[in-house]
């Protein structure tokens, strides 16, 4: 069984991510915490809430985090991808769910969370890292708790928002780089360049619409996205890129990982937001100076069949 808790901000690719822990029985979902990015704060917790009604979920405690980067505004959402409510302007076709949101902050439920639990912790954020850097950052002693964190973020060969950053890791930076670069905890990041090759197409999609109300469900919030995704890869079909983290967080080792060290650009200019990491041997990297800093797994390979099947079997389940 993996304890769980999701950091996220609903966002379609977001609702199946949280479906797939839902809807997998191996899977202790602790907490879902939410914070701004995809759209606004309130209405990331409103789908979160929305997408666990959906599973019958009502005991998991819901925290709304951050509405805002740590340091610089933020400059725009993503509605031109997931609509302007995040799920394709269909979250009224979800249920709302009979318990609201803890009394709470995201940081502080977090917090608890890993105190109480006997086991070790998977985080999976799957949004802005705002709050998993103020959560380091404010508990320090919470890292002894941490299974490791899976984070879908960057982009190694380039991104999706500019050139070379990735929404999710341009959406913060500075919180970006002090969970990637500067904290010693246990760390996998699933970047644009796999969850672009584990893209799915019509006839995945045709097939979770079949196998029952949920998966028919999860489809119609894919309006908005999959047209998007469509026009960009040039046939029917889209990326959920935050299931693809999901997955590896439920079963690690479905993607292949290899250690890199990494920085996050922070300064001001087109490269703002962008993961750069030391793909140099260790020989090279030894010789040009002074340590690269601690390594993080990032996913760069899989058996891309095997991970559309898990994906689809645990939502048609």
């Amino acid at each position: 069984m993996t304890a769980l808790i999701i950091d996220t901000d609903p966002g379609v690719d977001d609702a199946f991510a949280i479906a797939l822990a839902c809807a997998s029985p191996d899977v202790d979902l602790l907490g879902v915490t939410t914070v701004f990015g995809n759209v606004g704060l309130a209405m990331t917790t409103r789908n979160a809430l929305r997408v666990l009604a959906l599973y019958g979920r009502d005991d998991v405690p819901v925290a709304a985090g951050a509405d805002r980067p740590l340091v610089y505004p933020h400059p725009h959402r993503a509605r031109y991808v997931h609509g302007e409510d995040g799920l394709s302007d269909r979250s009224h076709l979800l249920p709302e769910r009979a318990t609201g949101v803890a009394g709470t902050d995201a940081v502080t439920l977090m917090a608890s969370l890993l105190e109480k639990s006997a086991e070790p912790v998977t985080i999976v954020p799957i949004g802005p890292l705002t709050n998993i850097a103020l959560l380091l950052a404010a508990h320090p002693g919470a890292r002894g708790k941490i299974e490791r964190i899976v984070v879908m973020g960057g982009g190694i060969a380039g991104g999706n928002v500019t050139a070379t950053a990735e929404f999710n890791i341009w959406s913060d930076p500075e919180a970006a780089r002090r969970v990637l670069a500067e904290e010693e905890v246990p760390t996998v990041l699933v970047p644009l360049d796999l969850t672009h090759r584990c893209a799915v197409d019509g006839a995945w999609l045709s097939a979770l619409a079949g196998s029952g109300r949920r998966g028919s469900l999860l489809v119609e919030l894919t309006a908005t996205y999959r047209r998007f995704y469509s026009q960009s890869m040039g046939h029917d079909g889209t990326v959920i890129h935050d299931a693809v983290a999901m997955a590896e967080a439920i079963s690690p080792g479905l993607l292949s990982t290899t250690a890199y060290p990494l920085d996050v650009e922070c300064a001001h200019g087109p490269s703002r937001g962008t993961v750069v990491a030391d793909r140099r041997s260790a020989t090279a990297r030894e010789r040009s100076g002074p340590d690269a800093g601690r390594e993080v797994d990032v996913a760069m390979d899989a058996d891309l069949a095997a991970v559309r099947e898990f994906l689809l079997t645990r939502l048609s389940s």
